[in-house]
């Protein structure tokens, strides 16, 4: 009789696990097309080699697998961004969002979709400092850190290789906006000087008038808060085929290897930085990256890994895939205490979490958050030389 209870409930429970086990959908909302179409790429495969080293585990909740669903945020279109965002939840039943990534969409489609339909969403690139006070009802997440910080570590670099002037343009968003005035305010504080600060607009065809306007300012070199396939470039190419600037600082929105084969040669001396680390995860990340045949130092392409992990870990953690459910559960994976996890490790990290242990998770971009699930930020300073981006150092 014993035997026959005990085979009886080892079949309930197999029953249960079967039932358990779903094809859980996550959305990928980035800027396929628009103004960092060229960056874009990266960041939906680097969040779905997370998805897939997930489902390949069969460790997530009873064998659940994990579909990635797509969609376009255009990057600086609010409307057609929470259109598809919209679609996410209601045509294809997402259960939470990597993304969206520009900052101006990302608020809209924070504020018009998550927020009502209560899905989390974790944004690998909306670096907005407004996107911090947003009501976001405890379902938004970064792992890029905010501009505030971007600024500060833009004014380091900049006055630590003794430039004490800039002419500083950014593209007219809540991005540039929000940048411009971080690294304003930081640089100006230490002693330095912005002898004007002008918003572009993206998608013209001729910046003389912009660059003009710059020039007339002057400044020992120009800070270019703006995108690496739109206004940031012509700009910069404008600048050059006035002579009015041969310098150029690149913050994130600016790195790209585009960027640098649409101009040539004469990027050569200008530097800039974006987010990164040269802690272990990061390696572990490039070797996966370059085994899944894409490139790992692509911007934001290890924070879209990140983003898709913590979703993942959280709904393990959480015991469900509910965005309902999982919100709760993200700074708790992200965080010490607990078995620090790179990338590659989301198997064991299931294995971790569904025993009930904790677990750390450092990722590709050594994550760490705070506040209301504020990335702390880490920065790779670069230059450009021959032609190529080369690594100076970390802050």
């Amino acid at each position: 009789m014993k035997k026959i209870l005990m085979a009886t409930a080892m079949t309930a429970l197999m029953t249960a696990s079967a039932v358990s086990a779903e094809e859980i959908k996550i959305g990928i909302e980035l800027g396929f097309t628009g103004p960092i179409e060229s960056i874009a790429p990266a960041m939906g495969t680097a969040a779905e080699m997370a998805m897939k080293e997930v489902t390949d585990s069969g460790k997530l909740l009873g064998g659940s697998t994990v579909t990635p669903v797509r969609a376009d945020s255009t990057c600086i279109d609010s409307g057609a961004a929470t259109a598809a965002a919209e679609r996410l939840i209601t045509s294809d039943g997402i259960k939470a969002m990597v993304g969206a990534d520009c900052s101006g969409v990302t608020g809209a489609t924070l504020a018009n979709v998550a927020v009502p339909n209560g899905i989390v969403m974790i944004s690998p690139s909306a670096t907005s400092p407004a996107l911090s006070t947003a009501k976001d009802d405890g379902l938004f997440f970064r792992t890029a850190p905010s501009d505030a910080r971007q600024g500060q570590v833009m004014s380091d670099i900049i006055l630590g290789r003794g430039i004490k002037s800039v002419a500083l343009t950014y593209t007219n968003n809540d991005y540039g906006k929000g940048l411009a005035d971080s690294f304003k305010i930081a640089y100006e504080k230490a002693g330095g000087t912005v002898t004007i600060s002008a918003a572009h607009e993206d998608g013209k065809a001729d910046y003389s008038a912009e660059v003009g306007a710059l020039a007339s300012a002057g400044g020992d070199m120009l800070v270019v808060a703006g995108y690496v396939d739109q206004g940031g470039k012509g700009i910069i190419q404008a600048a050059l085929d006035a002579g009015a600037f041969d310098k150029f600082y690149l913050p994130d929105g600016m790195y790209g290897q585009s960027l640098i084969d649409a101009v040539g040669s004469a990027l050569d001396g200008s530097f800039g930085d974006v987010p990164g680390t040269d802690s272990p995860g990061a390696k572990k990340f490039e070797a996966l990256a370059k085994t899944a045949g894409f490139d790992g130092t692509s911007s934001f392409a290890p924070e879209s890994y990140d983003a898709a992990a913590l979703i993942m870990l959280a709904m393990q953690a959480a015991g469900s895939s509910d965005s309902s459910a999982l919100k709760a559960k993200v700074m708790d994976v992200a965080n010490a205490p607990g078995e620090k996890i790179f990338p590659g490790e989301l198997g064991k990290a299931l294995d971790i979490l569904k025993a009930g242990g904790d677990i750390d998770y450092v990722g590709a971009s050594a994550v760490e958050l705070i506040g209301g699930g504020e990335s702390a930020g880490n920065y790779r300073e670069y230059n450009i030389e021959g032609g190529k981006v080369v690594t100076v150092k970390y802050h």
